[in-house]
C-alpha cells in the first residue's frame, strides 16, 4: 500500500480489526518512510453478472438505478435509510447467489417488488404500476387485490 502522503511503497499494519457488520477489515498503517499513519479497507471484492435489458443490451449492474427506483417508490413513507440499504442488499445476495452468467432487468425488478410488498405496500403498488406499465384503472385494482390475497403483507402502514 502507497503512502498518501508521500507515495512511498513501504507501509506496514499496525492493526487489523473486523467491522462490526463483518464484511469489511479496517487496517491501520503506517508508513515506513515519513512516519504518517493512515486508515484503508479490505472488502471483498465480488463481480456482479450483466444485467439484460428488455431491449436485449447488456450492461453492468448498477446499485445506483436500483437505489433510484425504490426511493422513488418510497417517497414520503415511513421508512428508513437503513432498511433501505437492507433491502439493496437483499438484492444484491439474491444476484449473486443466483449463479447466473446474466440476469434480466426483470428478474432484479421482481426481487425488489418482493423486497417493497414485505416492506410497505404502498410503495410496492407505486413501484409495480411504473414497472407493470399499468394500462388503466383496473390493472391498478387488480395488482391491490392481489397484494391483499398475499399472505405476510403488511396491513396498515
Amino acid at each position: 500500500m502507497h503512502c498518501p502522503f508521500c507515495a512511498t511503497p513501504d507501509t506496514r499494519v499496525v492493526d487489523s480489526r473486523l467491522s462490526a457488520e463483518g464484511d469489511r477489515v479496517r487496517r491501520r498503517r503506517e508508513c515506513l518512510r515519513c512516519n504518517a499513519r493512515f486508515t484503508t479497507y479490505e472488502v471483498a471484492e465480488l463481480l456482479m453478472p450483466p444485467v439484460v435489458k428488455r431491449d436485449g443490451r447488456r450492461e453492468p449492474f448498477q446499485e445506483e438505478k436500483l437505489r433510484t427506483g425504490l426511493m422513488r417508490a418510497l417517497e414520503k413513507r415511513p421508512v428508513s435509510a437503513e432498511r433501505i440499504d437492507e433491502m439493496i442488499q437483499q438484492v444484491k445476495n439474491l444476484i449473486r447467489t443466483s449463479g447466473e452468467r446474466e440476469l434480466s432487468s426483470q428478474q432484479i425488478g421482481e426481487w425488489a417488488m418482493t423486497e417493497l410488498r414485505r416492506v410497505d405496500p404502498v410503495a410496492y403498488i407505486r413501484f409495480a404500476s411504473v414497472y407493470r406499465s399499468f394500462e388503466d384503472v383496473n390493472a391498478f385494482l387488480e395488482e391491490v387485490d392481489r397484494l391483499q390475497q398475499s399472505p405476510g403483507v403488511i396491513r396498515s402502514v
